[in-house]
């Protein structure tokens, strides 16, 4: 009987972990210049501009009141290396490391202009790295 709850139990943990990793899919896609590329268009509605690239970080009007969706993504890369080397002697170790670490950025903002209607009249990206 210990036997069978126990087996039912980590079957329901197992389960739980797969429905919870496939609620995560998705969310985490990332914004980028070929996703604009292929997702945007003029006339689309600003309903379809929020489920392709999401709810922008600004929102605001141009000078004939008309509203202005930003997106601005900065990401940053860390990568680290190390390099490890020593010499062991029967009594005492000596040992040493090394490393670097290199960082670069990268940055992509994204206007999305709309008309009246609430539909794309026009849109323009910039991405830049370093």
């Amino acid at each position: 009987m210990k036997k069978i709850c126990l087996i039912l139990a980590l079957g329901l943990l197992l389960s739980g972990c797969a429905s919870a990793n496939r609620q995560g899919e998705g969310k985490a896609d990332k914004l980028t210049v070929g996703k604009v590329q292929r997702e945007i268009r003029i006339g689309m509605p600003s309903s379809q501009v929020v489920e392709a690239l999401g709810s922008p970080n600004i929102v605001t009007t141009d000078e004939n009141r008309l509203e202005v969706w930003v997106y601005d993504k900065i990401a940053t890369d860390v990568s680290y290396s190390e390099r490890e080397g020593g010499v062991w002697l029967i009594i005492a170790g000596i040992s040493g490391s090394s490393g670097s670490a290199s960082t670069s950025q990268r940055t992509l903002t994204v206007v999305v202009k709309f008309d009246k209607d609430k539909k794309v009249r026009d849109f323009a990206y910039h991405s830049s790295s370093f």
